[in-house]
């Protein structure tokens, strides 16, 4: 019962604190431009630290980026946007909630960046939206001091990266991610 009240107090601060991670901006045209531009501030941070990644989104028939802020103790609750690229077509806005179990303890704010390897997996990604995965990470950082190390596991056809932008953070968690359209900026 500890846990559980643990766990639903975190969910609480997660969603109180997530306006101040959503998208600046009242008009949805001002907030396409602040996800567009976290998009692209992203995805120059993961090509200084894995330079492959820009030609395996280069040959990939798509991407997402997504910004998550999240707290962790025994259950894991988190919220986000993001926006999914697909070659030669108009982005597609999206947001984020996760929930999990596992071993852990902080709170972090972090990109994930999604490659799809196919289009069928894009295409279910995008109308489907759910994932199911494991998780393992640790985090101390705040802006370019300290360090995380962070891995994913996901089923699909479908590399994953994460960048912690901030937070102290040490986790070991089985979690269920759902992704969905904003039917605001789309």
């Amino acid at each position: 019962m500890k846990n559980i009240k643990a766990g639903l107090c975190g969910l609480v601060i997660v969603l109180f604190f997530s306006g101040c991670a959503t998208t600046a901006g009242n008009t949805p045209e001002a907030k396409r431009q602040a996800v567009l531009a976290m998009k692209n501030d992203t995805l120059s941070d993961l090509y200084n630290v894995r330079p492959g990644a820009k030609a395996e989104i280069a040959a990939a028939p798509g991407y997402a980026v997504f910004d998550n802020a999240g707290i962790l103790f025994w259950v894991t609750a988190g919220t986000g946007y993001g926006v999914v690229q697909r070659k030669g077509a108009k982005p597609v806005f999206m947001k984020m909630a996760e929930l999990g179990v596992g071993v852990g303890l902080g709170i972090k704010d972090y990109r994930l960046i999604f490659i799809f390897h196919n289009k069928a997996t894009l295409d279910k990604f995008i109308n489907e939206g759910w994932e199911f995965g494991a998780g393992v990470d640790a985090a101390a950082k705040a802006g370019h001091k300290g360090g995380a190390v962070g891995g994913e596991a996901l089923a699909g056809d479908i590399s994953v990266y994460q960048l912690t932008e901030s937070g102290l953070a040490i986790q070991a968690t089985v979690k269920g991610t759902k992704y969905w359209r904003d039917s605001a900026l789309n």
